[in-house]
Protein backbone atom coordinates (compact mmCIF):
# COMPACT_ATOMS: atom_id res chain seq x y z
CA UNK A 1 0.00 0.00 0.00
CA UNK A 2 1.19 3.51 -0.69
CA UNK A 3 0.57 5.60 1.83
CA UNK A 4 0.58 9.34 1.15
CA UNK A 5 -0.09 12.12 2.79
CA UNK A 6 -1.95 15.15 1.15
CA UNK A 7 -0.72 19.14 1.76
CA UNK A 8 -3.05 21.87 0.14
CA UNK A 9 -4.28 24.85 1.92
CA UNK A 10 -7.74 24.55 -0.61
CA UNK A 11 -10.42 22.34 1.08
CA UNK A 12 -12.33 21.42 -1.76
CA UNK A 13 -8.87 20.35 -3.82
CA UNK A 14 -8.27 17.84 -0.87
CA UNK A 15 -11.81 16.44 -0.66
CA UNK A 16 -11.43 15.82 -4.34
CA UNK A 17 -7.77 14.69 -4.98
CA UNK A 18 -8.32 11.96 -1.34
CA UNK A 19 -11.43 10.42 -3.19
CA UNK A 20 -9.93 10.43 -6.57
CA UNK A 21 -6.93 8.59 -5.50
CA UNK A 22 -9.01 6.55 -3.09
CA UNK A 23 -10.68 5.22 -6.10
CA UNK A 24 -6.91 3.65 -7.47
CA UNK A 25 -5.83 0.53 -6.14
CA UNK A 26 -3.01 0.60 -3.61
CA UNK A 27 -2.81 4.12 -2.98
CA UNK A 28 -4.06 5.32 0.04
CA UNK A 29 -4.13 9.11 1.85
CA UNK A 30 -3.42 8.98 5.38
CA UNK A 31 -3.57 12.40 6.18
CA UNK A 32 -4.47 15.75 4.94
CA UNK A 33 -2.58 19.28 6.22
CA UNK A 34 -3.78 22.98 4.70
CA UNK A 35 -0.13 24.44 5.92
CA UNK A 36 3.69 23.35 6.64
CA UNK A 37 2.72 23.60 9.98
CA UNK A 38 -0.16 21.47 10.11
CA UNK A 39 1.99 18.72 7.66
CA UNK A 40 4.69 17.99 10.38
CA UNK A 41 2.38 18.07 13.26
CA UNK A 42 0.70 15.17 11.07
CA UNK A 43 3.97 13.90 9.66
CA UNK A 44 4.94 13.14 13.92
CA UNK A 45 1.41 11.56 14.98
CA UNK A 46 1.06 8.96 12.19
CA UNK A 47 2.40 5.77 13.17
CA UNK A 48 4.30 5.13 10.44
CA UNK A 49 6.04 7.22 7.47
CA UNK A 50 3.90 7.67 4.63
CA UNK A 51 5.59 6.46 1.48
CA UNK A 52 4.81 10.09 -0.22
CA UNK A 53 4.03 13.39 0.39
CA UNK A 54 1.95 15.23 -2.02
CA UNK A 55 3.09 19.27 -1.73
CA UNK A 56 1.38 22.21 -3.08
CA UNK A 57 3.76 24.89 -3.39
CA UNK A 58 1.76 28.14 -2.11
CA UNK A 59 0.87 27.74 1.39
CA UNK A 60 0.19 29.89 3.86
CA UNK A 61 3.56 29.54 6.12
CA UNK A 62 5.87 27.79 4.76
CA UNK A 63 6.53 26.83 1.16
CA UNK A 64 6.26 23.78 -0.74
CA UNK A 65 9.86 23.93 -1.22
CA UNK A 66 10.67 24.92 2.39
CA UNK A 67 8.73 22.04 2.89
CA UNK A 68 10.83 19.58 0.42
CA UNK A 69 14.20 20.68 1.35
CA UNK A 70 13.24 20.22 5.01
CA UNK A 71 11.60 16.79 4.11
CA UNK A 72 15.17 16.25 2.59
CA UNK A 73 17.23 16.71 5.42
CA UNK A 74 14.93 15.09 8.23
CA UNK A 75 13.18 12.14 5.95
CA UNK A 76 15.06 11.36 3.43
CA UNK A 77 13.38 7.98 2.45
CA UNK A 78 10.25 9.97 2.22
CA UNK A 79 9.55 10.27 -1.58
CA UNK A 80 7.91 13.96 -2.95
CA UNK A 81 5.95 15.14 -5.69
CA UNK A 82 4.95 18.65 -5.92
CA UNK A 83 1.11 19.33 -7.64
CA UNK A 84 0.68 22.75 -8.22
CA UNK A 85 -0.26 25.48 -10.34
CA UNK A 86 2.72 27.04 -10.03
CA UNK A 87 5.44 26.31 -12.91
CA UNK A 88 8.12 28.82 -12.80
CA UNK A 89 11.30 27.59 -14.20
CA UNK A 90 13.49 28.91 -11.26
CA UNK A 91 10.24 26.90 -9.15
CA UNK A 92 11.05 23.72 -10.91
CA UNK A 93 14.54 23.87 -10.98
CA UNK A 94 15.05 24.55 -7.29
CA UNK A 95 12.70 21.59 -6.72
CA UNK A 96 15.06 19.50 -9.06
CA UNK A 97 18.55 20.65 -6.93
CA UNK A 98 16.65 19.95 -4.01
CA UNK A 99 15.80 16.04 -5.43
CA UNK A 100 11.96 16.02 -5.47
CA UNK A 101 11.04 12.41 -7.64
CA UNK A 102 8.90 14.80 -9.59
CA UNK A 103 6.00 17.60 -10.28
CA UNK A 104 3.01 17.57 -12.19
CA UNK A 105 0.22 20.43 -12.46
CA UNK A 106 -2.81 20.69 -10.83
CA UNK A 107 -4.63 20.66 -14.31
CA UNK A 108 -3.29 16.78 -14.77
CA UNK A 109 -6.09 14.56 -14.96
CA UNK A 110 -6.71 11.91 -12.15
CA UNK A 111 -5.04 9.36 -14.36
CA UNK A 112 -1.46 11.30 -14.84
CA UNK A 113 -1.30 12.05 -10.76
CA UNK A 114 -1.88 8.41 -10.36
CA UNK A 115 0.70 7.33 -13.00
CA UNK A 116 3.57 9.65 -11.18
CA UNK A 117 2.76 8.38 -7.84
CA UNK A 118 3.34 4.45 -9.41
CA UNK A 119 5.94 5.79 -11.20
CA UNK A 120 8.15 7.40 -8.53
CA UNK A 121 7.07 4.53 -6.23
CA UNK A 122 8.36 2.03 -8.68
CA UNK A 123 12.12 3.86 -8.56
CA UNK A 124 11.28 6.43 -11.14
CA UNK A 125 10.72 10.59 -11.41
CA UNK A 126 8.17 11.92 -12.78
CA UNK A 127 7.51 15.48 -14.66
CA UNK A 128 4.99 16.89 -17.02
CA UNK A 129 7.71 16.82 -20.14
CA UNK A 130 8.61 13.07 -20.51
CA UNK A 131 12.11 12.20 -19.94
CA UNK A 132 12.46 10.45 -23.32
CA UNK A 133 11.81 13.65 -25.24
CA UNK A 134 13.98 14.94 -22.55
CA UNK A 135 16.79 13.44 -23.61
CA UNK A 136 15.95 13.89 -27.47
CA UNK A 137 15.71 17.60 -26.97
CA UNK A 138 19.11 17.80 -25.12
CA UNK A 139 20.63 15.81 -27.70
CA UNK A 140 18.94 18.28 -30.46
CA UNK A 141 19.94 21.39 -28.88
CA UNK A 142 22.45 23.37 -31.83
CA UNK A 143 25.34 23.86 -29.12
CA UNK A 144 25.76 20.06 -28.28
CA UNK A 145 27.26 17.54 -30.35
CA UNK A 146 26.33 14.53 -29.00
CA UNK A 147 26.73 11.48 -31.46
CA UNK A 148 23.39 8.45 -30.66
CA UNK A 149 23.81 4.82 -31.93
CA UNK A 150 21.00 4.01 -34.38
CA UNK A 151 19.80 1.80 -31.46
CA UNK A 152 20.47 4.04 -29.09
CA UNK A 153 17.86 6.94 -31.23
CA UNK A 154 15.50 3.83 -31.75
CA UNK A 155 15.42 3.55 -27.94
CA UNK A 156 14.73 7.20 -27.26
CA UNK A 157 12.31 7.29 -30.57
CA UNK A 158 10.32 4.56 -28.49
CA UNK A 159 10.16 6.02 -25.37
CA UNK A 160 8.49 9.24 -27.02
CA UNK A 161 6.20 7.07 -28.29
CA UNK A 162 4.69 6.62 -24.93
CA UNK A 163 6.65 2.44 -24.57
CA UNK A 164 7.93 1.52 -21.45
CA UNK A 165 11.55 -0.67 -21.10
CA UNK A 166 9.50 -3.88 -20.94
CA UNK A 167 7.37 -3.64 -24.25
CA UNK A 168 10.93 -1.74 -26.23
CA UNK A 169 12.66 -4.70 -25.58
CA UNK A 170 9.88 -7.03 -26.85
CA UNK A 171 9.76 -4.60 -29.98
CA UNK A 172 13.58 -4.61 -30.71
CA UNK A 173 14.20 -8.30 -29.34
CA UNK A 174 16.44 -7.17 -26.72
CA UNK A 175 16.42 -7.82 -23.03
CA UNK A 176 15.46 -4.95 -20.83
CA UNK A 177 18.45 -5.17 -18.77
CA UNK A 178 20.48 -4.55 -22.88
CA UNK A 179 17.15 -1.28 -23.08
CA UNK A 180 18.75 0.11 -19.35
CA UNK A 181 22.31 -0.27 -20.49
CA UNK A 182 21.42 2.02 -23.63
CA UNK A 183 19.86 4.27 -21.49
CA UNK A 184 23.24 4.57 -19.38
CA UNK A 185 25.24 4.92 -22.16
CA UNK A 186 22.94 7.88 -23.46
CA UNK A 187 23.40 9.88 -19.74
CA UNK A 188 26.86 8.93 -20.23
CA UNK A 189 27.66 10.41 -23.57
CA UNK A 190 25.48 13.46 -22.38
CA UNK A 191 28.02 13.66 -19.10
CA UNK A 192 24.58 13.17 -17.09
CA UNK A 193 24.43 10.56 -14.58
CA UNK A 194 20.22 10.36 -13.68
CA UNK A 195 17.26 11.86 -15.18
CA UNK A 196 17.10 14.78 -12.52
CA UNK A 197 20.61 15.85 -13.67
CA UNK A 198 19.17 15.64 -17.13
CA UNK A 199 16.21 17.62 -15.88
CA UNK A 200 18.32 20.35 -14.24
CA UNK A 201 20.75 20.61 -17.56
CA UNK A 202 18.15 21.00 -19.74
CA UNK A 203 16.03 24.17 -17.44
CA UNK A 204 19.65 25.51 -17.21
CA UNK A 205 20.35 25.70 -20.97
CA UNK A 206 17.01 26.31 -21.70
CA UNK A 207 17.10 23.69 -24.20
CA UNK A 208 13.36 22.89 -22.19
CA UNK A 209 10.16 24.94 -20.72
CA UNK A 210 7.82 23.97 -18.49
Amino acid sequence: MIDIILVDDHDLFRMGTTMALGNAKGINVVAQAASGKEFFEALQSLPNEPTMALLDIILPDLSGVEIARRLRAEHPDMLILMLSAETAESVILELTEIGVDGFVSKNSPTEEIIEAINTIVEGGTYFAKDIARLIRDVCNASELRVELSEREQDIIRLCCDGMHARDIADKLCISIRTVDTHKTNIFRKLGIDSSMSLMRFALRRGIIHL
